[in-house]
């Protein structure tokens, strides 16, 4: 049976191919990054999983870290658990991650400013009048009077503080022109 017809051939050295690039590359995707700097840092390339976790007092699987106690003789299941404990030769890492887990959890949504401005404008020169803003020149998406209402209840859900100074000072406002 005959051969390809580009396999007999003799392979050429491809010199603009940057050689340290290629076996770096290579590296790391074979080992991927670990997203928990704590981990990362305490991690010994030259060990293997189940015994880097182990120094860190983390479990590889989850099913033995906590069984799943069987009806009938919950007691010695759970007594068998207990003595077969590692010590940690790495506690702090499990300290620091449960540290960063206790901090509570950072807003992170907010309103663009175009929105927080179109919003603004619209109770400043409309009030509570949806129609109205929904006429208004500067409405260039065409909103409807219930899409305009809803953006001002986003607004008042996301800073209520804000609003409510904005409010207070566009009475303010109004008290000193009449």
């Amino acid at each position: 049976m005959p051969k390809a017809k580009g396999k007999s051939r003799r392979q050429k050295y491809s010199y603009n191919v940057n050689r340290k690039r290629l076996y770096r590359s290579a590296r790391r995707r074979a080992a991927p990054r670990i997203a928990c700097s704590h981990i990362r840092h305490a991690w010994d390339p030259t060990k293997s999983m189940a015994q880097n976790l182990a120094e860190m007092g983390l479990s590889e699987d989850p099913n033995k870290a906590v069984p799943i106690p069987k009806k009938l003789g919950m007691e010695v299941e759970s007594n068998r658990w207990q003595q077969g404990k590692k010590v940690a030769r790495k506690p702090y890492v499990v300290n620091e991650m449960e540290y960063e887990a206790s901090f509570p959890e950072k807003k992170s949504n907010t309103l663009s400013r175009d929105l927080i401005d179109y919003v603004r404008y619209m109770i400043e020169n409309h009030g509570e009048n949806y129609k109205e803003m929904a006429r208004d020149e500067k409405n260039y998406y065409q909103d409807t009077p219930k899409q305009i209402k809803r953006k001002i209840n986003v607004y008042k859900n996301f800073y209520p503080e804000e609003y409510k100074e904005f409010i207070a000072l566009l009475k303010q406002e109004k008290m000193d022109m009449q």
